[in-house]
């Protein structure tokens, strides 16, 4: 009988689709669009899902108060979408976690341990304890961390707490990539070949690989967001790469289990975003093509997939909706294939049985709150709308924010917010998206979105013991190009300093010319390596001027009279007055190189002078190896601590600068490093430190050719060398983990191990020598 009563409401709702336009943004999402403003006040408006259930009287009420039991960005988002629908809300946080936004914007917040994650956010006991002490009534997990795990959808049930998500034998189904292949095939989904069986000695899984031939993917069974998971082109590789991929996998998901596929050399991977009810009906939000990646994890997603007959967009909906019904499945879940880019056939890869990172785009293209649909299906009612009135309109990309250098392989970083600042946010049109009850043909976007999901603020500290992410920017527009013109401004406007970020890399990629072609493949990045990391080019003399202008102004005797402070430490270096009048000085800056660049490409120092011809007029030469630049009579001051105002060749700048205190890294650099921000352009310049800071970090800068050091703040997992041993070119030498990302590292050339300054289970700084190997005379 309940069923029965669900129809009239799915009439209706799809009645009100045809006929009634509706705002494209929910209250939650316009919040998160803009979360210091008052854009949800000018733009008002619940989704079509609320109105449409609000009509029937067989509508379940939805929660008064639920707990998030995650962290960052996600937990922010979830608390959005709560606040905006009258929730009260519950957050969990680690110790490390104290001060961070999420905790801020709860209406309460429980500590439930150390930073490990094993020690407070895996914790179910804590986090079910905290869930009955304040009265929550249901647990959103977030993506990550509980997410996907079974034990704690049953634990939560079985104390009377509802799981914002599927069930535990959903979960167990998906969540296993050999039973859930099993499965795909029965629903009919076509399957990469590969072996999924129990078995899992070393020789049959080599065996195995060797049948289906190599390359192969060893995937961990319980896996996801490309841990446990690694890639092997020979016999020869395969034991290594299953050794990594099983540790990787026992301490992700607490299971070494994996499995062998075949690895498909030029393929794409494509998802689909379907959501479940309780009734049994299943639908599908369109797709997404998450291709390009590092690391085996997504960096860059858009919706819907480019290049996509309507005919193939169709089967993969059906095959998608038909994977979640061979689950009973419920809840938002995504079905992730891959789809071979030389034959156009698709394969069934994993599902994913939560809210996934890339769930924004989805949300642009349709105009949908995918955590109120959450909301209100784990609450025991439908699903908000039929099939046929999902609109598909526009195209959106999502670019993920990390803290990573990837001109260093990608590694994550750590380190404090010193500076943050995001564009301003792109609300959407308010005109309707679509006027009947299928999706528009036109997909008319009616203007540009942009929208920004953040989980820090300035001043955050980003650890070495969760995820990298800092921040997700999301851009909608009238087709693709128009999506991506808006992204690239977005990057363009983005400013971080404090930890390494992928921004200008993100930059490089959305402008690369074979992405803005849609020629994605998961192999994007090493195809197009040298296009996408070109030689750093040097700072032009304009920037070089800024800079030096930046040091002087505040530097300057009467700018710290005027502005009653006693001056920086700075001052007192390569700077004269002559006559009691005239202030100048000589300011050297040199490029900011990374870890691991050879000495011999180090680009050489600039010597910048500076005249003050008269108050706030100066005369600037820029000295390079090229020759002299002059600047005469620039007009300059300070309108901030961190923004110089200046009129360089008659053209008006407005410039950001921000200085960052001298220190040691990996790259054996020291000194003050000024980030400038200018014209879409990240340049940081590095002033070279004085003799007695650059004595302080002999240690760091002192180490020989055969010195190994920590690349980035990280956790030793396993040293493999001992003093005194002999090694090879290439070898393992010490295995590091940071931000859940495992990192070898290898011997340079074959030599004698001198000394080891580490052990397993330390924490270690960046630029902390590890092991020091002697090498042979023939490497040197």
């Amino acid at each position: 009988m309940r069923r029965a009563a669900t129809r009239p409401l799915r009439a209706l709702s799809a009645s009100i689709a045809q006929h009634r336009p509706f705002f494209p943004i929910t209250a939650a999402i316009t919040h998160s669009l803009q979360p210091h403003g008052n854009l949800v006040d000018r733009l008002a408006t619940r989704s079509l899902a609320t109105a449409t259930n609000a009509l029937s009287s067989s509508r379940k009420p939805l929660f008064d108060k639920i707990l998030i039991a995650n962290r960052g960005e996600i937990a922010c988002r979830v608390i959005r979408t709560a606040k905006s629908l009258g929730m009260k809300t519950v957050a969990v946080y680690s110790e490390v976690d104290a001060d961070s936004l999420h905790v801020s914007m709860a209406d309460e917040a429980y500590c439930i341990g150390p930073a490990p994650s094993s020690e407070s956010y895996l914790r179910m006991d804590k986090i079910i304890d905290i869930a009955r002490k304040s009265g929550a009534q249901a647990v959103h997990p977030g993506y990550g961390f509980l997410s996907e795990n079974a034990r704690f959808a049953q634990a939560l049930a079985d104390a009377g707490i509802v799981f914002i998500g599927p069930s535990a034998a959903s979960i167990i189904s998906m969540g296993s990539k050999s039973e859930s292949k099993d499965i795909m095939t029965a629903a009919g989904v076509p399957c990469v070949p590969g072996y999924h069986g129990p078995n899992q000695a070393d020789s049959h899984l080599l065996e195995s690989a060797s049948a289906i031939g190599f390359p192969v993917l060893i995937k961990a069974v319980m896996g996801g967001g490309g841990k446990g998971m690694r890639i092997a082109h020979s016999a020869q590789e395969f034991p290594d790469a299953l050794i990594s991929a099983r540790r990787e996998a026992s301490k992700a998901f607490g299971d070494e289990r994996v499995l062998v596929e075949k690895y498909i050399v030029r393929p794409r991977h494509v998802e689909v975003q379907v959501f479940g009810d309780a009734f049994g009906d299943v639908v599908s939000l369109w797709e997404r093509d998450c291709s390009v990646q590092r690391r085996h994890q997504k960096i860059i997603e858009e919706a819907p997939a480019p290049g996509l007959s309507e005919e193939l967009r169709e089967d993969l909906g059906r095959k998608a909706v038909a994977a979640a019904k061979a689950v009973n499945y419920l809840g938002a879940g995504t079905v992730e294939f891959i789809l071979d880019n030389d034959t156009q056939e698709f394969f069934f890869m994993e599902m994913n049985t939560r809210l996934q990172v890339e769930h924004p785009v989805t949300e642009m293209i349709t105009g949908l709150d995918l955590v109120e649909w959450q909301l209100e299906v784990a609450s025991g009612n439908p699903l908000p709308l039929l099939q046929s009135a999902i609109p598909l309109r526009g195209h959106a990309f999502e670019a993920r924010i990390y803290a990573e250098n990837p001109r260093n392989n990608f590694l994550p970083d750590a380190g404090v917010l010193l500076h943050l600042s995001a564009p301003p946010p792109l609300p959407a049109s308010p005109s309707p998206w679509f006027t009947s009850g299928q999706p528009s043909a036109e997909r008319d976007s009616g203007g540009a979105s942009l929208r920004i999901e953040e989980g820090f603020r300035a001043g955050a500290h980003i650890g070495v013991y969760y995820d990298p992410l800092i921040a997700k920017l999301v851009a909608h527009g009238r087709d693709r190009a128009d999506a991506l013109r808006v992204l690239r401004s977005a990057l363009e406007k983005y400013e971080v300093v404090g930890v390494s970020t992928n921004v200008e890399f993100l930059k490089t990629l959305a402008g690369n010319e074979h992405f803005v072609n849609a020629e994605v493949e998961t192999g994007f990045i090493p195809k197009h390596f040298e296009e996408l990391f070109p030689p750093i080019a040097p700072p032009n003399p304009q920037t070089l001027a800024q800079a030096a202008l930046f040091v002087a102004l505040r530097d300057h005797p009467l700018q710290n009279l005027r502005k009653g402070t006693s001056g920086s430490p700075w001052t007192s270096l390569a700077s004269r007055r002559f006559g009691g009048d005239i202030y100048e000085r000589v300011v050297t800056l040199h490029p900011d190189t990374a870890p691991g660049t050879d000495d011999a490409n180090t680009p050489p120092s600039v010597n910048i002078h500076i005249r003050e011809a008269t108050p706030g007029r100066f005369d600037v030469s820029v000295h390079t190896s090229d020759g002299v630049v002059n600047f005469a009579g620039v007009s300059a001051e300070l309108t901030g601590p961190t923004t110089l105002s200046a009129t360089l060749d008659s053209q008006k700048l407005r410039t950001t600068i921000v200085a960052q205190a001298p220190s040691a890294t990996a790259s054996g650099q020291n000194g003050e490093r000024l980030h400038i921000f200018h014209d879409g352009r990240k340049t940081t310049l590095v002033r070279p430190a004085p003799a007695w800071l650059t004595t302080l970090a002999g240690k760091v800068q002192g180490a020989g050719k055969g010195g190994i050091r920590a690349p980035m703040p990280s956790l030793v997992v396993d040293v493999r060398v001992k003093v005194g041993e002999k090694v090879e070119k290439g070898q393992a030498v010490v295995v590091l983990e940071s931000m859940k990302t495992e990192t070898v590292l290898r011997a340079d050339g074959s030599g004698v191990v001198r000394g080891v300054g580490c052990k397993k289970g330390e924490m270690v700084e960046e630029g902390k020598e590890l092991v020091d190997i002697q090498f042979d005379d023939a490497d040197n």
